[in-house]
């Protein structure tokens, strides 16, 4: 008996062992999985300002943008002496897509589209192509009138008009944590201030065009994060949209123009810090954020990939990174999707 009440004894306390380390065990696991999603937390809770490529939520690198090959045209709208081509089904927000006119003795075209008045621009052997730019606020719709009206070398005209669908950008949302020295910038008279600036810019459109064949690329060849079109609430208090891409690099970084063009803003401003927009012709603005260095001035002409500055961290960031941007007949459309898409 008492051996078995030894054995027993025994048995109890191995079980009592046993017991403990599993628990020692499932003690240690909690540890380690709640160490990982802290520091995933972290990692994923923006601690920089409001242009901070690796601290805003959301901020995952994309591929870089290649230019697509020319398509066939999605839709043919025949008028009684020319046609239109448009190359896309529907529109997004905050992007632009192509429409061509074609016919025999096609002097010009032109369109009111969106309240945007818009010159179709001549291209040897293809006819008149123009852009049709959607800002990223406009409303979701089935049947927005394209109404072009084309000129013939006799001075006669033709109407051809069409329904076009506006189609949502699918925005993601970001909450954006400005460091005290930066809270300055919080200000939204500040904010609405600086766009208007840039708009009264945006609305001088220049005829001529000047990108080449080669159309646009990157000004920067590096990680692609925070993106265009974010809803953006900084502390809590302040809600913007980003009307471009970010671009991970480091200070001293060369910055290139996008396309050929002119220099039209070379300066210093409260959100964008040291900013570069260059006018490309036909309603076509490209704008470059945040610069330590600006190697360019007001007027001066420019090609692509002219390094035009050094990407800093000037402005409304809390780190070194490059804003990117671009805007078409005045409204602010996605650069990656415009870079995507096949330009004559």
């Amino acid at each position: 008996m008492k051996h078995k009440l030894s054995s027993h004894r025994v048995n109890a306390k191995a079980m009592s062992l046993n017991r403990i380390n599993l628990v020692v065990l499932l003690l240690l696991l909690c540890l380690v999985v709640s160490v990982g999603v802290i520091g995933a937390q972290d990692n994923a809770t923006p601690q920089g300002g409001a242009d901070s490529l690796d601290t805003v939520a959301g901020a995952t690198p994309i591929p870089l943008p290649t230019q697509a090959a020319r398509s066939a045209p999605v839709q043919v709208i025949s008028g009684e002496n020319a046609r239109v081509n448009l190359f896309f089904a529907n529109i997004a927000q905050g992007t632009v897509q192509l429409a061509q006119v074609a016919g025999e003795n096609v002097a010009s075209a032109t369109t009111s589209w969106l309240n945007h008045l818009i010159d179709f621009f001549p291209v040897e052997d293809e006819g008149l192509f123009g852009l049709l730019s959607v800002g990223m606020e406009q409303t979701p719709r089935r049947d927005y009138p394209l109404v072009i009206t084309v000129v013939f070398t006799d001075g006669s005209r033709e109407t051809i008009s069409t329904p076009i669908e506006i189609v949502l950008g699918g925005f993601i949302r970001q909450e954006v944590l400005l460091p005290p020295d930066k809270a300055y910038l919080l200000d939204a008279e500040t904010e609405r201030a600086e766009l208007a600036r840039l708009e009264s810019i945006f609305v001088q459109n220049s005829s001529e065009r000047m990108w080449d064949d080669t159309g646009f690329g990157l000004p920067i060849s590096a990680a692609l994060t925070s993106p265009f079109g974010a809803f953006r609430v900084f502390n809590s208090t302040l809600n913007t949209r980003h009307t471009g891409w970010d671009i991970r690099c480091t200070i001293g970084t060369p910055v290139l123009a996008s396309a050929a063009g002119r220099v039209v803003f070379a300066g210093t401003l409260p959100i964008r810090g040291n900013h570069v927009i260059i006018d490309h012709g036909l309603g076509v603005y490209s704008g470059y954020s945040h610069f330590s260095v600006v190697n360019v001035t007001r007027g001066q002409m420019v090609t692509k990939g002219q390094v035009i500055g050094m990407a800093g961290s000037t402005g409304r960031t809390s780190g070194p990174h490059f804003h990117w941007e671009i805007a078409v007949n005045g409204e602010w459309i996605d650069p990656v999707e415009f870079l995507r898409m096949w330009m004559p």
